[in-house]
């Protein structure tokens, strides 16, 4: 027989891993140690984040186990996120950098399994709370620090890269490592407060507070890029609302009208690209990044189906990013666009994979969001826009808390519009 005690202890053990208090705390984290990986790296190092995230991971894994008898399985992984991480695994066979491979496959494998872990534990509403909740920190910490630099001390915070530039009004770019990041976290951020504010998940005065403070930090981010994505979030948000405001009936005319202009505003953008290019090619920045989507497109043809090898974020030295950053004459730690990223990377089968991952995952979002009541299936419509702007510019969405927020919503969204539930719900289908 087991002694009282020790039972007891385990009781309580698996008690405390079933509760919802520990799902909450550990969906809080995992945002937490996303959004604030290049705090943690600043303040800790890297051996610090992976220790942070490993712990999770097993937090996770036990919370997991507990739950298995009462949670849905069936049909939860969707099959493009499979094929897209099992050939960037692939890439370590052909990479020129087995090293770097393996630590990026790594690195991408444990957010998977976080984002998947928080999908499983939480809902929606939990996770968009969870969410704002650690957002609402990380910003005011950035604006603290910002003020703290730039008006108190006048000193620049050199190891998280603050430089005090709040006394002119920007650009800032707080605990986030550029001005980009920033800007993309307060978009974000605006999305979840608002449907939070809307959805009367918080107080009125804490989300009112939690969009003022959003949006002076997207302000003096004086991020062009960022700016740009919000219109089209913007604009994405009144098309949610007129469609959810559209009868059932007539709703799919609705849709196949708002895809059609987005075919013709994407065609007539590639046509005129030349122009665009030329429109916004008067600065330094815009400059380097065509210089290095060039040549990225040049060193593709040389792997065009396998690419080079994963590696997530780029590595400082070997071939063929030391010559990349000869050409551009800057250290590149990505392709600053996820989709040319992807493609140098893991060539045209995975760029294939991912825009099959990504496509999915916005097609069943937007419909979820179209057809269904509560406005909370609004916010992964609007975060997978903000990802999908964002990514012809960063390459945020493939790793970190990016690849987090895709992965939790695309697991989301095939919760609500997978095939496979839909076969398991009539499983004599096939035999009648």
């Amino acid at each position: 027989m087991k002694p009282r005690g020790t039972s007891s202890t385990v009781a309580l053990v698996r008690q405390t891993l079933e509760s919802p208090q520990l799902a909450t705390v550990l969906t809080q984290l995992v945002f937490g140690v996303a959004f604030g990986a290049h705090l943690l790296v600043s303040v800790m190092g890297w051996a610090g984040l992976l220790g942070a995230v490993l712990t999770l991971v097993a937090v996770a894994t036990l919370a997991l186990l507990a739950r298995r008898t009462t949670l849905e399985w069936h049909g939860l992984l969707p099959i493009s996120i499979l094929v897209f991480v099992g050939w960037c695994a692939l890439s370590v066979v052909w990479s020129g950098y087995t090293v770097v491979s393996l630590a990026g496959i790594g690195y991408q494998l444990v957010f998977a399994f976080l984002a998947i872990a928080v999908a499983l534990l939480r809902d929606t509403i939990q996770i968009l709370r969870a969410t704002g909740d650690v957002l609402r920190v990380l910003l005011g910490l950035s604006l603290i620090l910002e003020i703290l630099s730039g008006l108190l001390l006048d000193l620049p915070i050199t190891f998280l890269g603050i430089a005090g530039n709040i006394s002119t009004l920007g650009p800032i770019q707080g605990v986030f490592g550029s001005r980009n990041q920033l800007g993309l976290v307060a978009l974000i951020a605006a999305v979840t407060f608002t449907i939070e504010l809307r959805a009367r998940s918080v107080r009125r005065n804490v989300g009112i507070v939690s969009l003022v403070l959003a949006g002076t930090a997207l302000l003096l981010t004086r991020s062009p890029v960022i700016l740009v994505v919000a219109l089209f979030v913007g604009v994405a948000a009144l098309a949610l609302y007129w469609l959810r405001r559209t009868a059932p009936e007539r709703r799919w005319m609705l849709q196949l009208g708002l895809a059609g202009a987005v075919v013709v505003v994407g065609a007539t953008a590639w046509f005129a690209r030349a122009r665009i290019v030329s429109l916004l090619n008067a600065g330094s920045e815009f400059e380097t990044r065509l210089t290095l989507w060039r040549e990225v497109w040049r060193l593709t043809s040389l792997h065009p189906l396998e690419g080079w090898g994963w590696a997530g974020f780029w590595p400082t030295h070997g071939t063929p990013y030391d010559w990349l950053d000869f050409i551009t004459r800057t250290e590149q730690t990505s392709g600053l666009n996820a989709f040319f990223d992807v493609y140098f990377q893991v060539g045209l089968v995975g760029f294939i994979a991912f825009v099959a991952l990504f496509g999915l995952a916005f097609v069943r979002s937007w419909l979820l969001a179209s057809d269904k009541r509560p406005l909370v299936y609004v916010w992964p419509a609007l975060i997978l826009v903000i990802l999908l702007v964002t990514s012809t510019a960063e390459s945020t969405v493939l790793v970190g808390f990016g690849w987090l927020l895709l992965v939790v919503c695309s697991v989301k969204a095939a919760q609500g519009m997978s095939w496979r539930s839909a076969l398991a719900r009539h499983p004599k289908h096939d035999q009648g």
